[in-house]
């Protein structure tokens, strides 16, 4: 009996939301759950504003255009004068842990409903990710999120790990826990080939995990294996030959050390040649000219696992200090090594340096080691960067999460806005909440969300743009955006600048 109410209630829902979609000018009538109203509606696809009215029941957007008010009965009425409606925010990049830590504020108060886990190589790790997604289900949480399946964990289960070759049987383990979590509604795989052990991975294995995610209509997010200025091209080769077999996509596109618009033109120039040739190649970027990853992204390869440190830095110690000596100026010097956690937390290298009264070599090797910390690494330029974001297939990402000591896990989306559209006009409003909605959408296969448009999920933001402040540092990264009044996710009220609203209403959405 209860399946046959669900039935029938999931019915009504359906047949109202196709007689609006099938009579746009007919204003509806009716018990709806939110009435948006005076609405000046930027939809995610790009085009021109427009004006209207929008109506969600349950987590669908109803109707939209004009609503005469005594037709329709509404629990919750807002009043969206001289504010902007758009798509909830989607963050092709994040990182976090959806059980420990489920209410992800930081990025709902940055207009972000929907979150991207499982990145660069690393996921959670099981053979089988429909136990974990259940009990995600049942705890509940803050934003939608969506999982790729990390190759490093892959590794890991298949037990290849470090072994630069993985064994017949290895990859088919590999393969195999890659298409039976894509079937139970994972997005694709996800590499982090700058970070072991994925490192030791090469072309015969990435190419038939390339096949496994193209055949189950998938994508594959890529940390690429050098984003140096030197070795970046590479890297994007080695990319494209996976976009054989699969769209592929460069997570965080940046340029470490490079500098001015034509290297971002001429790197944007190689993805538009392979576009040429049949790949699907698309990208994300964050607002920020810091990164942040482990310290080991300055120690050599032969200094770190499977290798003993312990034994490198007395074996061959000379060798181990000039290389961080020069590996650390070419990175723009000890100040532009911020550390982001341990006992230096919000200390630059050269200030660590300075206080224990020893080179910034001998901190690394003696006091800090390849695995000893986290840090911000002041190692982009502004003006290549802002190429790559204006770029029409590139989306923006975070790569931040609730914890790490960087302000782009609360500041990006809402520094997209304030910067990038308000101060600076490189983006216009428009272009900008597109590349925060229906692009990410349509490159990860996100259906019925990204665009606000009858029938589609009510994922949705009001907000004034010129309100929006990011308020995220380096020296205070944990400082939550203002200026997003309203956040609704899957049409309910998740913020609200008339209450604090601690229930959880994202969902763990499978790829269909």
């Amino acid at each position: 009996m209860k399946h046959s109410v669900a039935f029938k209630s999931s019915l009504v829902i359906f047949l109202g939301i196709l007689f609006y979609a099938c009579n746009p000018s007919e204003s509806p009538s009716g018990a709806f759950d939110v009435l948006i109203t005076n609405a000046t509606i930027i939809d995610g696809t790009g085009a021109k504003e427009f004006s209207g009215d929008i109506l969600i029941r349950a987590d669908t957007i109803a109707f939209i255009g004009d609503v005469n008010h005594s037709k329709v009965d509404v629990s919750y009425v807002i009043n969206a004068e001289d504010k902007v409606v758009t798509p909830g925010f989607i963050d092709a990049h994040a990182h976090g842990d959806p059980v420990a830590d489920a209410d992800f504020k930081n990025f709902r108060d940055m207009g972000v409903t929907t979150i991207t886990l499982g990145q660069d190589g690393f996921s959670y790790a099981s053979e089988n990710l429909f136990p974990w997604m259940t009990q995600i289900d049942s705890t509940g949480l803050g934003v939608n999120v969506i999982t790729f399946v990390g190759h490093s964990t892959l590794r890991e289960l298949s037990g290849t790990n470090y072994s630069v070759q993985p064994t017949d049987e290895q990859l088919a383990s590999m393969k195999e826990i890659l298409r039976q979590n894509m079937m139970r509604g994972a997005f694709g795989l996800s590499t982090g080939l700058e970070y072991t052990p994925g490192y030791y991975a090469q072309a015969q294995e990435m190419e038939a995990l390339a096949k496994v995610v193209g055949d189950n209509n998938g994508i594959i997010m890529s940390h690429m294996r050098n984003e140096d200025d030197d070795q970046i091209e590479k890297s994007i080769n080695e990319l494209l030959l996976q976009g054989s077999y699969a769209p592929v996509h460069i997570s965080h596109f940046k340029v470490v050390y490079g500098k001015g618009e034509e290297r971002a033109k001429y790197l944007l120039s190689m993805l538009d040649s392979a576009r040429q040739e049949g790949v699907k190649v698309t990208a994300d970027v964050y607002p920020y000219t810091a990164s942040y990853t482990g310290i080991g992204i300055v120690f050599p390869d032969w200094a770190k696992a499977p290798n003993d440190f312990g034994k490198v830095k007395v074996s061959r110690r000379a060798e181990l200090e000039d290389f961080l000596r020069a590996r650390i100026e070419k990175r723009n010097g000890p100040d532009a090594t911020l550390f982001g956690d341990g006992p230096w937390r919000g200390m630059t290298l050269t200030q660590v340096s300075d206080s224990l009264k020893i080179p910034f070599e001998k901190v690394l090797i003696d006091v800090v080691g390849p695995e000893g910390t986290s840090g911000a690494y002041f190692v982009m330029n502004e003006e290549l960067q802002t190429v790559l974001i204006q770029d029409s297939l590139v989306c923006i990402s975070s790569d931040g999460s609730p914890t790490m000591h960087h302000p782009r896990g609360y500041g990006s989306f809402a520094k997209i806005i304030r910067h990038y559209v308000n101060e600076t006009q490189s983006l216009g409003l428009s272009d900008a909440i597109r590349k925060m909605t229906s692009l990410p959408a349509t490159i990860m296969g996100l259906k019925k969300r990204g665009v606000v448009k009858v029938g589609y999920k009510a994922d949705l933001l009001v907000f004034d743009p010129m309100a929006i402040k990011d308020k995220a540092t380096y020296e205070a990264p944990h400082q939550y955006a203002d200026g997003f009044e309203y956040v609704i996710i899957n049409g309910h009220i998740a913020k609200s600048p008339d209450a604090e609203i601690t229930e959880r209403y994202g969902l763990f959405i499978r790829k269909e």
